[in-house]
């Protein structure tokens, strides 16, 4: 069985849901995992906080629209009048649900099952449009066997048991139609699995079912070699290892969830990045291999905050880092980078919601100065220590561009380098230019 991904674009209107029949519809059992139309879920975003700031008027205004929306698009996507009666009296319900949420006092789990509904609605009308068209499927419930644990991971064990329980209820069917995104938690109510969760959602269902390969369907061609948004030459990259695959999807490649590696990477799954607007394109294909030796791509990540301490009390000193990351620790503040010397340490994060509270723990070792406004570039292949001549390709390419931190050594398949977040894009021309020839 495979696992099928479509994210808020590929099913963001009638047209779309209608282009992806093509795609899922054949002999080959498939399990189809897909996100909210796209825009729904920064809308109930705005209404949940609207309910928050007590904003009933504003809220009832925001769902309306978004609710107008929904309308106009069932009425383009279906075309006899059982469908029809059928989305709207779906539509009408969830609206209804939310608009409930207008009556009464709001807090964080009805933010979550508000932020569920979109993914409910794609699910349920895309499911509708193949009962139109004669096409036979499941529409699977997310919330039946997604669960996260008391931290707020993945419990992989309840998954796998519950979706086999869910499957064996319709022997015989071939296609399944599933939320992205949504969960429970482990009272019962439900939760999501954060932004970009539905890449989640697919890889953890094909690690469940051990699935022949998990695809990742989205409006770009693969995974690049550099950030075709800043930069004006790239190419997708057919081959990539999991190991490889993860480095740059958390240092900024947006085409793929950073979480959505690990979980077919311990079932050793192919994961296949595709693009719906160009299905015979060859996307990227990840796998356990390592493929060719080199340097396959470069991604950015902005928002981080660089903190350096300087303490004399560091030298010859042993349990001092220790000391600094149980500070990080304290505050759920991962580090992304870190660099010594024999009197200082500097690192980076990117969540900067403990900032202040966190310097002042840290000031008790010594000095502390931060530099925000900082990204980290990262270069990604299969380079390790043994391996000569990708470091000096690596920094002539930079060799104008005024680096704050490097990173080298603690992967064999990344090289970061801190800038200052108005040097991002020089810093990824000149990459784009240094390590793969293009001006």
């Amino acid at each position: 069985m495979q696992v099928l991904k479509f994210g808020g674009t590929s099913v963001g209107s009638a047209e779309r849901m209608k282009a992806l029949v093509s795609l899922v519809v054949n002999s080959n059992p498939k399990i189809v995992v897909l996100s909210a139309m796209s825009g729904t879920t920064n809308s109930l975003v705005e209404i949940a906080n609207a309910l928050y700031e007590k904003n009933n008027a504003k809220a009832v205004e925001l769902i309306n629209k978004l609710e107008e929306k929904y309308k106009l698009e069932i009425n383009k996507l279906y075309s006899n009048e059982t469908a029809l009666n059928k989305g709207t009296q779906l539509i009408k319900y969830h609206f209804d649900y939310i608009r409930s949420f207008t009556l009464d006092m709001f807090t964080v789990n009805e933010e979550k099952a508000i932020l569920a509904q979109g993914e409910l609605l794609s699910t349920a009308l895309f499911h509708f449009y193949l009962e139109e068209i004669g096409v036979s499927s499941v529409l699977l419930p997310a919330l039946n066997f997604m669960r996260i644990d008391e931290n707020e991971e993945p419990d992989l064990i309840y998954i796998e048991e519950n979706i086999k329980n869910e499957l064996a209820k319709h022997s015989g069917a071939n296609l399944f139609i599933t939320q992205g995104y949504i969960c429970r938690n482990t009272f019962g109510e439900i939760d999501n699995l954060k932004r970009g969760g539905s890449d989640y959602t697919a890889s953890l269902i094909g690690a469940a079912i051990l699935a022949e390969d998990v695809q990742i369907w989205t409006d770009i061609d693969g995974m690049h070699n550099n950030d075709p948004r800043i930069v004006n030459k790239t190419h997708p990259i057919e081959y990539l290892s999991f190991d490889e695959a993860a480095e740059l999807a958390y240092f900024g490649a947006k085409i793929l969830h950073p979480t959505c590696i690990l979980p077919a990477q311990k079932r050793n799954i192919p994961v296949k990045l595709l693009n719906t607007m160009q299905p015979d394109a060859k996307g990227t294909i990840i796998t356990a291999s390592v493929g060719e030796e080199g340097i396959k791509a470069v991604a950015a990540k902005d928002g981080i905050t660089a903190i350096n301490i300087k303490s004399d009390r560091m030298l010859l000193a042993y349990g001092f880092l220790r000391s600094v990351f149980e500070v990080f620790e304290r505050y759920k503040t991962p580090i992304d980078m870190i660099t010594t010397s024999e009197v200082a340490v500097s690192l980076t994060i990117d969540n900067a919601s403990n900032l202040d509270k966190i310097i002042s723990e840290l000031e008790s070792f010594g000095t502390v100065s931060i530099d925000k406004d900082q990204s980290i570039v990262c270069i990604v292949g299969d380079f390790g220590g043994e391996k000569r001549g990708y470091a000096n390709k690596v920094f002539d390419a930079l060799k104008d561009i005024p680096i704050r931190m490097i990173s080298y050594g603690g992967s064999t398949h990344n090289i970061s380098v801190l800038v200052e977040a108005g040097q991002k894009k020089n810093a990824l021309v000149a990459l784009n230019k240094g390590l793969f020839n293009y001006n």
